[in-house]
């Protein structure tokens, strides 16, 4: 018989598996080990220098093991850029051991912004711009690599800064780049109403910054009080006829509790099509004393959405994307009429679809409705455009009970996605690695997003480009 003081204590935690990541403090790659405790997932790992750290990656332990289901096979680019050498994280460029192509091509044509946002991630502020030249040399890489390129952010600094942007702009569609998006803080949008009817010609997808609806929300996270800005800057893009999605950063205890209240205004607004939360990263200049154990993550968002619209919205309409690592990003999308709102999900089963590990088929599997849902479940999808509306529509011909009058489907829809970068803290390589949002670089590299804001990237291409400050 064992004495029960003899017998072995329980760890208070689950060991999930191990990767690896950097010391926040050096930057040194090291091993990870993933824990599962208390119902929320954490990643520990050891510094030879700078001792033990451990973060918060996701408060819900169950959804992050269930998205690992939707985690499909990666594209292969047309070349590469860097050669395997260090090894993850340290090759990037794209190298050959990178598990995705770019679905998102980002070119952040200056560093210079108008804003002194205390969560920029970038560090914008006094900066320099890129020629139209290299811009162009980037995109003709961009096509190189790619073939036919999906996607291109516009983005900065501040892009509306540029001298030149109605060329950038002009130059990416002439290469047959058709979904080019601008991210912007609004403010010459709001501003300058000839430069919104110009940039109507060339029917960029404005990608805008909007936390939240009360003047604490921007003290915090943009230094001033931005609503009437924001608000005048939706106005001059729905008058202009372009599309808009809202991009809201979400801190815990600063707009956690509006993200509810974000989603209504923005099903609201005739010209915005889409909502995109990304919980904050601590990377740039980021908001003091954060703690890394106690941060916003992506199940937090989803149930903030269904707590505060009351179901309007439900953890259960959304699903991980599968072309990046599927922890990364989730999403929905819903058929709007008026005050009617049906998430997608609730008519079709989206599982029996995106699930590539179980891989499930129902009796009646369609190879065509496969093909439509992994088309919508991806980075390169966009409301607003063609193809994304007839393949919606689609969906719906195919998945409705038959006598349904589908026409009732047919027209507006609505996005909505949570895309949770990583950041020095967090940094995850088996995430890193199948990462398809790429920032493009003038030397011809592709560095994917997270690893360009955590392990030293920005900074050399920043110094690279040093002697073009533009003051």
């Amino acid at each position: 018989m064992v004495d029960i003081k003899t017998r072995q204590q329980i760890r208070d935690h689950i060991f999930c598996e191990l990767t690896r990541s950097i010391c926040p403090e050096c930057r040194r790659v090291i091993d990870a080990q993933v824990l599962l405790r208390d119902g929320a997932v954490y990643l520990r790992k050891r510094c030879p220098e700078h001792g033990w750290h451990e973060a918060l990656v996701s408060s819900d332990a169950e959804w992050y093991m269930e998205s690992l289901k939707y985690n499909k096979p990666g594209a292969i680019p047309f070349d590469f850029a860097t050669h395997v050498d260090q090894g993850c994280p340290s090759d990037c460029g794209l190298c050959p051991e990178h598990q995705q192509h770019t679905c998102v091509g980002l070119i952040e044509i200056t560093t210079r912004c108008n804003l002194a946002c205390p969560t920029c991630f970038a560090d914008a502020g006094v900066g320099y711009d890129l020629s139209l030249a290299q811009v162009e040399s980037m995109l003709d890489r961009f096509v190189e690599t790619e073939g036919d390129p999906e996607v291109i952010q516009i983005s900065g600094g501040e892009p509306t800064l540029h001298p030149q942007l109605m060329e950038i702009l002009a130059a990416a569609r002439n290469r047959g780049i058709y979904h080019v998006m601008l991210n912007t803080n609004g403010l010459r949008l709001a501003q300058d109403v000839d430069f919104v009817r110009e940039l109507s010609q060339y029917k960029p997808i404005i990608y805008l910054q909007f936390d939240g609806l009360t003047p604490g929300v921007y003290q915090n996270l943009r230094g001033r009080d931005l609503r009437d800005i924001k608000r005048q800057a939706l106005e001059n893009v729905s008058t202009s006829g372009m599309n808009v999605q809202l991009v809201a950063t979400v801190a815990q205890g600063i707009n956690d509790n509006e993200v509810g209240d974000i989603l209504r205004f923005a099903l609201e607004q005739p010209a915005v099509l889409g909502v995109c939360y990304q919980p904050v990263t601590f990377a740039g200049r980021c908001l003091n004393n954060h703690d890394p154990l106690h941060r916003m993550t992506l199940p937090d968002v989803l149930n903030a959405l269904e707590a505060q619209t009351e179901g309007l919205f439900r953890v259960s309409d959304f699903r991980p994307v599968p072309c990046p690592h599927p922890t990364c990003l989730a999403r929905t999308y819903a058929f709007v009429d008026g005050d009617e709102i049906v998430p997608i999900p609730r008519i079709l089963n989206v599982d029996d679809y995106l699930d590539f590990v179980t891989n499930r088929l129902v009796p009646e599997y369609s190879l065509e409705l496969h093909s439509l849902l992994e088309s919508l479940w991806s980075m390169s999808a966009i409301t607003g455009i063609e193809k994304t509306t007839a393949d919606l529509n689609r969906c719906c011909d195919l998945s409705l009970p038959a006598g349904t009058n589908s026409e009732r489907f047919a027209g507006n829809f609505f996005m909505i996605h949570v895309h949770g970068f990583m950041d020095e803290y967090t940094l995850d390589v088996k995430r890193l690695m199948k990462c398809c949002v790429h920032e493009l670089l003038p030397d011809g590299r592709a560095i994917p997003f997270c690893a360009y804001n955590t392990l030293g990237y920005r900074e050399h291409a920043n110094q690279q480009q040093g002697g073009q400050v533009v003051r």
